[in-house]
């Protein structure tokens, strides 16, 4: 049982609330119904407001006090529109082809770029046989554009689109995802860069590394096929199908929706992973043996390659988008310099190689040695890897091997918890007004995954006011790691002596526990989950709910 009830206000919060209050309800008649970037949210299909069903006493996903908080992100930037098709595809992996669910026919999707300050303006055109949305992983926004569907949307229905709009206040490394069932699992994400008008870094030339496991479609397999597969009994056939209206699985709880399969078949070989070890995970590395991992959806027998100058000063944006695997990635025969994590810049700190868990991103700076050099993505604790190839122009050689091993993957390793954030970053040193205590518990024997013994409901909450500075504790019980997110928020990795780095995923490792901080500063109704995207759809998630 979680310890949401553990409260104390602070004399500046029950100072701050009546201004707030106020305030809300006149920026919310001045938005309301306008034209102005911060207005309501626009649906193709109609509908108005959408209000969740759940206990009263909470701020709604489009109540006046999510749209005072847009207004004061301000909306002086430039508008920048894009359009993504979720549709059925066939992909080119590289030499293999699939048939899978994409954005605009590619893997990743387009990529999308905006300068911090303006309005994204993505109409979401849903071509497919299911539903879907459009999740935009660790952007602080308004809630009601946050993509979580029954919570702060109605789902997109096949046939209809949905605009997302919203203004998007701080720079970093994004990534943008479907957030309905195992969607994610296929090619329905593509990076979003938020560019710094500022930019204190200096470099050369930019290369974006999207790192992926990928099963759909090989062999006949299925996101949803995989989930049956490694649930009690095992046996039950999903090839056919595709989540429904919310995020359920194949359950009583959560009935699943018949549609034809993106490989066209309705049977695949088990994937179940049965033996894995990773000692940086201090456990089992997953629960699914995927044939095969991708750096920007090619495979390692016709990598991705990236062309520079010997010399060059290159700042790498990683992204995984990975639903079931961590990678651990090095770049032969150089050192990496960690200048951000999770889009929030750091104290800069060199390094081997790093450990990414999924849908955490990290930038480095490296400088580009002269000849042809193999940027490896071994999955921790699985058999196989992903490989692109940095090229420089007075490089020559053949490719590298598809199954090349670079030493630094084996060197220093500096985890999160180790990175220290910028000043300009940094959560001012405030003792926490309410402290939250949530387990992490299930098994992968029976695939039970949830909080505090419980499966995910859309009507759970667990009370924050605005205002606060949290404490939120998260205990894991279980014996596997798991890759914990917070929407519409940034937290930092609270130590025993300082606050950490400022991030919105972090790893929980087995039988230990992690510790964050964060400020209640965007009201809404915000989900908190395992990012392992099998356990989620198994039940582990929640959600943040502010009361009035």
């Amino acid at each position: 049982m979680s310890d949401s009830g553990m409260y104390k206000p602070s004399r500046r919060i029950l100072l701050r609330t009546p201004i707030a209050a106020v305030g809300a309800g006149i920026l919310a008649a001045c938005t309301e119904g306008g034209d102005a970037p911060g207005a309501g949210p626009q649906r193709a299909s109609g509908g108005g407001k959408f209000v969740p069903a759940g206990p009263r006493g909470y701020v709604n996903p489009s109540d006046p006090e999510v749209l005072a908080a847009e207004r004061r992100r301000g909306s002086g930037g430039q508008v920048r529109t894009f359009r993504f098709t979720a549709e059925e595809a066939k992909l080119d992996l590289g030499g293999r082809s699939v048939r899978t669910w994409a954005y605009n026919e590619e893997v990743p999707g387009p990529l999308v770029r905006v300068t911090a300050g303006d309005v994204l303006d993505l109409t979401l055109a849903n071509r497919l046989p299911a539903t879907t949305t459009l999740h935009s992983h660790g952007v602080r926004l308004r809630c009601d554009m946050d993509g979580v569907p029954d919570l702060t949307q109605q789902a997109i229905r096949p046939g209809d689109d949905f605009r997302y709009r919203f203004t998007v206040r701080h720079p970093g490394t994004y990534l943008l995802h479907s957030h309905v069932g195992l969607q994610p699992d296929r090619a329905l994400y593509a990076p979003l860069v938020v560019d710094d008008p500022k930019e204190s870094l200096s470099y050369d030339k930019e290369w974006i590394v999207v790192l992926d496991d990928w099963l759909d479609g090989v062999e006949g397999s299925t996101p949803e096929q995989v989930l049956s597969q490694l649930r009690p009994g095992g046996s039950m056939d999903m090839g056919n199908m595709a989540m429904g209206p919310g995020h359920g699985g194949p359950s009583p709880r959560w009935p699943a929706v018949a549609h034809p399969s993106p490989s066209g078949k309705s049977t695949g070989p088990s994937r179940v992973l049965h033996s894995s070890h990773s000692r940086m995970l201090d456990g089992e590395g997953g629960s699914v043996a995927y044939p095969h991992y991708l750096v920007n959806g090619r495979l390692p027998a016709q990598p991705s390659v990236f062309r520079c100058r010997p010399g060059d000063r290159v700042r790498l944006r990683f992204v995984n988008a990975g639903s079931e695997t961590a990678f651990r990635v090095a770049l032969a025969d150089h050192k990496m310099t960690v200048t951000h994590t999770d889009g929030y810049p750091v104290e800069h700190k060199k390094t081997d190689a790093l450990l990414i868990g999924m849908s955490e991103r990290y930038d480095v700076l490296v400088t580009a040695r002269d000849g042809v050099f193999p940027l490896v993505a071994v999955p921790e604790g699985k058999k196989g890897q992903a490989l692109a190839v940095l090229r420089t122009t007075k490089g020559s050689g053949n490719l590298p091997s598809v199954d090349v091993r670079p030493d630094e993957l084996d060197g220093e390793t500096v985890p999160a918890r180790r990175l220290v954030p910028q000043d300009s970053v940094a959560l001012d040193d405030r003792d926490p007004d309410r402290e939250m205590r949530i387990r992490i518990t299930g098994s992968m024997r029976r695939y039970d995954w949830g909080f505090d013994h419980q499966a995910y409901s859309e009507r759970q909450r667990h009370p924050v006011r605005a205002g606060e500075r949290v404490r939120l504790t998260l205990i894991n019980a279980t014996d596997m790691w798991h890759p914990m997110h917070l929407h519409g928020h940034t937290f930092a990795l609270a130590g025993l002596d300082s606050v950490g780095a400022r991030k919105d995923t972090a790893i929980v490792l087995p039988h230990r526990k992690l510790v964050i901080d964060f400020d209640a500063d965007n009201p809404g109704l915000w989900m908190l989950h395992c990012h392992n995207q099998y356990h989620s759809e198994s039940g582990m998630m929640t959600v943040l709910g502010y009361k009035r």
